[in-house]
Formats: C-alpha cells, sequence, structure tokens
C-alpha cells in the first residue's frame, strides 16, 4: 500500500475535477481525499494499491473532459489506513 499527494495545476477549478477525480478513485478502489486550492490548483491525497494510484496519477494528467491540465506535482507520503474517499469544499 502506498500513499501519494498530486497538486494538479492548469484549467482544474470549475470544471468537475474534484468529482470526476472522486468517481475515478472509486472506481481504481482508492481511499483519500480531493479539494480546491485557494491559488486555483487542486490537491488529490490518495491511498492504496501501488498500481491503481499509478494509474490514478496518470489519469490525473489528463483529468476530465474540460479540463486542461498543466503540471501534475507528485510526492510520496506514509499511508494513514484511510477508507473511503472523500470531495472536500473549496477552501
Amino acid at each position: 500500500m502506498i500513499r501519494v499527494r498530486a497538486v494538479v495545476t492548469g484549467t482544474v477549478q470549475g470544471v468537475g475535477f474534484r468529482y470526476a477525480t472522486y468517481r475515478e478513485a472509486q472506481r481504481l478502489g482508492l481511499a483519500g481525499l480531493v479539494r480546491n486550492q485557494a491559488d486555483g490548483g487542486v490537491e488529490v491525497e490518495a491511498e492504496g494499491d501501488a498500481d491503481a494510484v499509478g494509474q490514478l496519477v496518470t489519469w490525473l494528467k489528463a483529468g476530465p473532459a474540460h479540463a486542461r491540465v498543466r503540471q501534475v506535482r507528485v510526492s510520496g507520503r506514509e499511508p494513514r489506513g484511510d477508507t473511503g474517499f472523500e470531495v472536500e469544499g473549496d477552501t
């Protein structure tokens, strides 16, 4: 089990990015969260099987149809044993 934090920049707010990320994480069986950042980016923390986390990171590089992803910065985190995936409100 691994956990990563990904910060996605570009046109990623106001295009359904958080909810599309939630659906993709659910499909992959991941735990974690997704939330908007005050600077216009989207932050994702995802925990689970390394292959599934890798698939989510690959998906984040494109995002949903109306998103225009400029960059995805990924860093490792210590797994916390979270269950479920949450969409958090705007910051």
